[in-house]
């Protein structure tokens, strides 16, 4: 299966391993081409390198391209900004591109909640792997 992996970039070397996981499984996973520019970042250093890449990469739109492709998304949803398995803005929106384009959904860890889109997200009725990528078939 080809698996495009989400999340926030804050997240980046849990991207790196997650592929490397998935692959041991048989699987392919792509993720953002920017995830490598993250590793070894401070929080604030990795706030400003993506501010800038949202104004001069397409990166929505390339990360859509990317989701089009595979077959389902893994959602790496871990405890970031006191929120507990948080899900950024930009991660809700692809999840919502995977529902619309019918892709499996798969997130990490139990749905955030955020009241402002808890309902959502179970309203694509993911697959919640509570960390085992072993479940993904």
């Amino acid at each position: 299966m080809r698996i495009a992996i989400c999340g926030s970039l804050a997240f980046a070397d849990k991207m790196i391993s997650a592929k490397k996981e998935l692959s041991k499984l048989g699987h392919t996973a792509v993720f953002s081409k920017f995830a490598d520019e993250f590793i070894g970042l401070t929080e604030d250093e990795k706030r400003k390198k993506n501010e800038r890449n949202f104004q001069i990469h397409d990166v929505i739109r390339a990360f859509w391209e990317e989701i089009k492709k595979s077959d389902a998304i893994l959602v790496l949803n871990y405890d970031r900004k006191g929120i507990k398995y948080y899900i950024g803005g930009n991660t809700l929106m692809e999840i919502g591109f995977a529902h619309v384009l019918h892709k499996k959904i798969f997130l990490m860890n139990p749905i955030p909640k955020i009241e402002f889109y808890e309902q959502e997200i179970a309203a694509t009725k993911p697959v919640i792997l509570n960390e085992d990528l072993h479940k993904i078939a």
